[in-house]
């Protein structure tokens, strides 16, 4: 079925195709209300501007796009590598961005890639993603890594509320008593699920709101140590929230794991040079970038949207000495 044309969006929406092209392109000389019901009916009818559809069905441009939440910090590195490592081999270019965790910007993004790449690998974990997947345009093929984006899209995700009952038991298994969770920001899907298995086991376990970043975990220490009961155990819900954990806790005496047990998430490769060395679990994080990619090239070369099937990676628990029983 063709997908919709400027002529089609123009018509539903009562205005001429130059006023339609404007609005689609964000363009000042139109009307506030005229560019929300432009923009709401191209949204609806899942358009892709004609030149981008044109490029995609006459030729390959051997590029692929990648949306990542952020580009920075050793987590997107890992994913970006094993991206690249794979699509050199398949001598492919990478058309790399990142959304800063706004969807509205990831669809701009997605709208600026349309005709410059041959497929789009797509990473938004955020909960508000699954509306992405009414914009995602019907021929250009989409693999999403640990997004929370509606169904029909395939990809690679993690089993995050797993992961925490893994993290729960483990400082239980420890010995922990009063375990503790340095959690990432409410508004990612992922960050929630770990929560939520977190708890599950640790029913009632005090809670710091993190944002997934180093300080966020040095502040997370530090409040979970001043709060009316010192944990014995914590579980920060990504690794580099660990690592900030870890110095909050040198600094302020607390042994690891003597006195407090740390377990992290995602095993990145700092995590094997943290003082002491950090358990967590382990998602491969350079595999979810590269088998990313290669679910990619599978769709473009069978000519579909996305692939027939999804893939769940189940996070492995890598013990290390920050969780070390307690001697004694």
């Amino acid at each position: 079925m063709a997908g919709a044309t400027l002529k089609d969006i123009a018509r539903e929406a009562n205005v001429s195709i130059a006023s339609a092209s404007r609005a689609i392109n964000g363009l000042d000389n139109v009307a506030d209300d005229v560019k929300q019901r432009v923009l709401e009916i191209a949204k609806r009818l899942r358009y892709v501007p004609h030149g981008g559809a044109r490029s995609l069905v006459m030729s390959r441009t051997n590029t692929v796009g990648v949306l990542l939440p952020d580009i920075y910090g050793e987590f997107f590195a890992e994913i970006i590598r094993g991206i690249d490592v794979a699509a050199r081999a398949r001598g492919l270019h990478l058309l790399v961005s990142g959304s800063h965790g706004n969807p509205d910007e990831a669809l701009g993004i997605m709208r600026a890639m349309g005709g410059r790449v041959d497929g789009l690998l797509v990473m938004s974990p955020f909960v508000d993603s699954h509306d992405l997947a009414t914009v995602l345009p019907l021929n250009l093929p989409v693999v999403t890594i640990v997004s929370h984006i509606g169904a029909g899209q395939g990809g690679i995700s993690i089993d995050n509320f797993g992961g925490g009952v893994t993290a729960a038991r483990h400082l239980r298994e420890q010995g922990c008593q009063r375990p503790a969770i340095i959690s990432g920001p409410s508004h990612n899907f992922e960050a929630r699920e770990r929560q939520s298995g977190f708890l599950s086991i640790c029913e009632g376990a005090a809670l710091f709101e993190g944002d997934f970043t180093e300080e966020s975990g040095y502040r997370g220490a530090k409040a979970l140590l001043a709060g009316p009961e010192r944990p014995d155990g914590i579980f920060a819900a990504n690794d580099m929230m660990a690592v900030g954990c870890l110095l909050a806790l040198r600094e302020a005496g607390v042994k690891v794991p003597e006195d407090m047990a740390v377990i992290g998430f995602d095993d990145i490769p700092i995590a094997r040079f943290t003082s002491p060395p950090l358990t967590t679990l382990r998602v491969g994080v350079f595999d979810l970038g590269r088998r990313g990619l290669e679910m990619l090239v599978a769709a473009l070369e069978a000519g579909a949207p996305a692939p027939a099937e999804g893939v769940i990676v189940a996070p492995e628990l890598v013990r290390r000495e920050s969780t070390r029983p307690n001697s004694g």
